[in-house]
């Protein structure tokens, strides 16, 4: 019999989630997920060993040896776990939801094992707050990403806080909470990706679902067998129709959409406190999906860092990378097994059942992503090919798949010209990234955020992103293109109507902040050569 949960802390600062009894294994990180499971194995052996990744929310897992929990023993290691910005007490700000998302990231155990089980896991609970706790919600933020040295790849929440309890005159979701402002911070000053739970069921829980530099996510059911369509349960669709008050309240204001990425979120088997498998559904538990699938890939780039391998460098940690590489590699539509359709390995469908052929994101170059798939669904596996084929300049040509971080300066452009011509009916994928300047107002000077302090949101410049032929100089040539006006993600999925060289064009169209801007990008092309029969 299913029993609806609710975790209600701070009064309307929530975290939602559906609870089954479980007697099946975990099959949202093998074949029919995200296919982690083939990075854990030979030859690959990546399991995010030695890196560090992050969980903020209202209350935390428990440390075997350290809680006194009878009867449970954690199928996992914390490497830190805090109150806020501080030690935490034993048995203090335990919390269940907290524990079940920790076993998606990090479970060693055999039978139910997580993403990346040897990452190093830091939590931190917020606690119970009443009126909201936006301040203190950004403290243990960045509390979580000063640990191991400041080197915190990737930082989890599921959780969220209401718009009823900002403190903004009439607050929408317009990117400028305080809370959605620090970790747009964070993200840049601690180079850390967060990975943002989107909102879900009756709603209430939408900051900071509207921030730029990080990830937020769907989440996926299964269809047949896959996790394959975006669940039912999402608030992300157009604000029309039954439901549209409730919806409009909950996304976006303005054309910027929220959902980057689908990750697995139904019935997925994880471990409760009292270490009895359960089912939980919930954009809660897609998110460290992809939290913990920075950790594997990070793991591969550390190790070609300590191997000093060619077209490697530590540009491979940095946020953006790791958001134009996940993004990049998100299964669309499948692969009929000749290659064309870049060894997609699923079709994802909308709620509504509609596939990316048919989205408004496919056909309108101004929006780069669809308002309840994102780019598509997250492959573990697709993610590291993506990024084991390395960092690649625009001073010489580029292979057909690649990546590369890079800036770029006011009203000039980055070209990247492909080696090899692209196969005609093939499809392209490249995808950019860049950050929202946000800045904080430090009073006491010490570059670091403090109670009472505040941000600065210092805007958006403007990158667009084009796919030209080798000889054109005018982008108005383009074949495909990504021209958003409001969004810091542009992505391109087009078929190749011509055989011939190509080249991918960054543009620096209107300056708003620095005139310097930082970029990554991840492409994604068929060669002529490399298709398969």
């Amino acid at each position: 019999m299913k029993k609806t949960v609710a975790w209600v802390i701070s009064s309307l600062t929530t975290i939602t989630g559906i609870i089954t009894p479980s007697f099946a294994l975990n099959t949202s990180i093998g074949e029919t997920g995200i296919y982690a499971n083939r990075l854990h194995q030979q030859p690959l052996n990546l399991t995010g060993k030695k890196i560090a990744i992050g969980q903020v929310e209202i209350g935390r897992p428990g440390v075997f040896g350290f809680d006194k929990i009878a009867a449970w023993s954690p199928t996992f290691n914390l490497a830190g776990v805090y109150y806020q910005n501080r030690a935490v007490k034993s048995n203090g700000n335990l919390d269940n939801h907290a524990a079940m998302v920790a076993t998606v990231m990090v479970s060693q155990d055999k039978k139910l094992p997580g993403v990346a089980p040897d990452a190093r896991l830091y939590a931190s609970a917020i606690g119970a707050i009443k009126g909201g706790g936006q301040p203190q919600e950004c403290l243990a933020s960045q509390h979580i990403a000063q640990q191991n040295s400041g080197d915190v790849r990737a930082i989890n929440f599921s959780f969220g806080e209401s718009l009823t309890q900002d403190g903004r005159m009439d607050a929408k979701l317009d990117g400028n909470a305080h809370l959605t402002q620090c970790i747009d911070w964070s993200s840049r000053v601690h180079d850390t990706l967060y990975v943002i739970a989107g909102n879900q069921g009756r709603g209430g829980i939408p900051i900071p679902t509207d921030h730029y530099n990080g990830i937020t996510t769907a989440y996926s059911t299964k269809q047949g067998q896959i996790y394959s369509k975006v669940d039912f349960a999402n608030l992300s669709a157009l604000p029309v129709g039954i439901g549209r008050s409730l919806i409009k309240r909950e996304i976006n204001v303005g054309p910027r959409r929220a959902i980057n990425l689908v990750a697995p979120g139904s019935k997925v088997a994880v471990y409760d406190l009292a270490g009895t498998v359960q089912k939980v559904s919930g954009t809660s538990f897609a998110a460290p999906h992809i939290t913990a699938s920075v950790a594997l890939l990070q793991e591969f780039g550390d190790r070609q860092l300590r191997t000093q391998q060619p077209n490697w460098s530590v540009d491979s940690r940095r946020h953006q990378v790791n958001k134009a590489v996940l993004l990049n590699s998100a299964d669309k539509i499948e692969d009929s097994g000749n290659g064309l359709l870049l060894g997609m390995m699923r079709t994802i469908f909308s709620k509504s059942h509609y596939n990316w052929f048919n989205s408004d994101a496919y056909s309108n170059p101004e929006i780069p992503v669809d308002i309840q798939m994102g780019v598509g669904h997250l492959n573990a596996l697709r993610a590291y090919q993506q990024f084991s084929a390395g960092q690649w300049k625009p001073e010489n040509p580029v292979p057909a798949l690649g990546w590369d971080y890079e800036t770029v300066t006011n009203n000039n452009h980055k070209d990247y010209v492909i080696d090899q011509p692209l196969q005609e009916n093939s499809y392209v994928a490249i995808t950019l990234v860049w950050d929202r300047l946000v800045e904080l107002k430090d009073k006491n000077n010490n570059k670091q955020y403090d109670l009472g302090e505040s941000f600065e949101d210092r805007g958006l410049n403007n990158l667009d992103l084009y796919l030209m032929p080798t000889n054109s100089t005018n982008s108005t040539e383009s074949v495909c293109r990504s021209v958003s006006k409001v969004d810091n993600t542009e992505h391109i999925f087009c078929p190749v109507l011509a055989t011939g060289n190509y080249k991918i064009r960054v543009q620096y169209k209107q300056q708003v902040n620095e005139a310097s801007q930082p970029y990554g990008l991840a492409w994604w092309t068929v060669s002529g050569n490399s298709a398969q029969p």
